[in-house]
């Protein structure tokens, strides 16, 4: 159904793409020389705040409007000055969903997945017999003669994965598919997304503003104001709003998610950042917390260990607490317990009193640690401590409570 793309190629790529509206005072500038790649089978996320110009950017990736000023090349294709024709030649191997469903009411839910295939002009029964087989895969296979108005919200958007599917394209473009459900509903339609198109061999394109579904990505994207970054960069941009981001992921799945976006670079920009509210909150922290708040600090802690092992190539690391009996032991580790030569490093709080100690082992014998790896350890040791003093505290409060 769709031709073969070259996999050494960006299905998406922008390149000083800007975009303007009419207003009453001139023009409106919505996207300001935004420039990206989107690479096949990648699934990426536009995160950014309401009226940044997410939905621009998707529309005109997906050849619904004319690019302004800039390249953009969708599916190997220009769309800087195309024709109509040429659009709409490339918007029939993209598949859209939209935040509302956009089903026809007056349809059963397997025509409305038809829809999709009509301009393709399949045969009749094999179009058909294309969306059953879609409609099962979305698990809707006993409601094909259902009307829209049968089915709960979740379903619907289900029907709406469907129809994006069925004509297996190339480019997947999703514009808020999550808005109008539950969290619940939302993470299982986007992991249903994900798992369909990972087997069609298809790239996503998703915007939201859900950050509970961030770690089912490959990477974000983030907009705001017109321009364009990378997820990881806007967040350690700002230092007052570090914690405040990365409460945000739920566990210690998300938060690895989040730090392997990041190079060297970015990670020890963000561990800086990372330190000032750290300090902050311990100085003025009521340590009267709950258990969760508790179990999200170690798996902050456990997250930022496991990056740091990973730059210094090593296999195993671990963090326990030393010292003051009245708090809770903090045992923590990342990785395969090794049998090779340990790098150690001493753990401090905020008056240089010992509460701790790293370890990193690297993979394998005889295979050591260098005096470079030694020093760059160090770099972490202020951030490691604060971490841990944190991790000290709520589990000490969390049990008062």
């Amino acid at each position: 159904m769709t031709a073969l793309l070259d996999s050494r190629s960006p299905i998406l790529s922008l390149r000083d793409v800007s975009y303007s509206y009419p207003s009453a005072g001139g023009r409106k500038q919505v996207l300001r020389n935004v420039s990206a790649d989107v690479w096949p089978g990648e699934i990426v996320l536009m995160v950014g705040p309401s009226g940044a110009g997410k939905t621009t950017m998707l529309t005109l990736a997906g050849a619904l409007r004319s690019v302004e000023s800039g390249s953009l090349i969708t599916l190997q294709r220009e769309l800087s000055g195309a024709t109509p024709d040429e659009l709409i030649q490339v918007r029939k191997r993209i598949g859209f969903i939209f935040q509302r469903h956009n089903l026809l009411e007056s349809l059963s839910v397997v025509d409305n997945v038809h829809t999709a295939l009509q301009p393709l002009n399949y045969p009749y029964e094999e179009a058909r017999e294309a969306c059953v087989a879609m409609l099962q895969a979305v698990g809707l296979g006993s409601y094909i003669n259902s009307r829209p108005a049968n089915l709960s919200g979740g379903q619907q958007q289900r029907v709406a994965i469907a129809r994006a599917l069925v004509r297996k394209p190339e480019l997947v473009l999703a514009d808020e598919p999550t808005a109008s459900l539950d969290s619940a509903s939302g993470r299982e339609i986007v992991e249903l997304l994900r798992q369909l198109a990972r087997a069609q061999g298809c790239t996503i394109v998703l915007v939201t503003h859900d950050n509970r579904i961030l770690d089912l990505a490959d990477r974000s994207l983030r907009l705001e104001d017109g321009v364009l970054s990378t997820y990881a960069s806007a967040v350690t941009a700002d230092s007052a709003h570090m914690l405040t981001a990365l409460s945000a992921f739920r566990d210690g799945e998300e938060l690895t998610w989040f730090w392997s976006n990041m190079d060297d670079g970015q990670f020890l920009d963000a561990l800086r950042k990372l330190r000032v509210e750290a300090m902050q909150f311990l100085n003025v922290m009521d340590f009267g917390v709950d258990n969760s708040l508790a179990g999200w600090v170690d798996e902050l802690l456990r997250s930022v260990l496991g990056k740091i092992a990973v730059i210094l190539d090593a296999a195993y690391a671990s963090i326990r607490s030393t010292g003051e009996p009245q708090f809770r032991e903090v045992a923590l580790s990342v990785g395969t317990p090794q049998d090779t030569p340990p790098l150690t490093l001493e753990i401090r709080d905020r008056d240089a009193g010992l509460i701790g100690v790293a370890e990193f082992r690297a993979g394998a014998t005889g295979i050591a640690f260098t005096e470079a790896s030694e020093r760059r350890l160090r770099d972490f040791d202020k951030v490691l401590g604060l971490l841990l003093e944190m991790c000290i505290r709520t589990k000490a409060g969390a049990t008062a409570n």
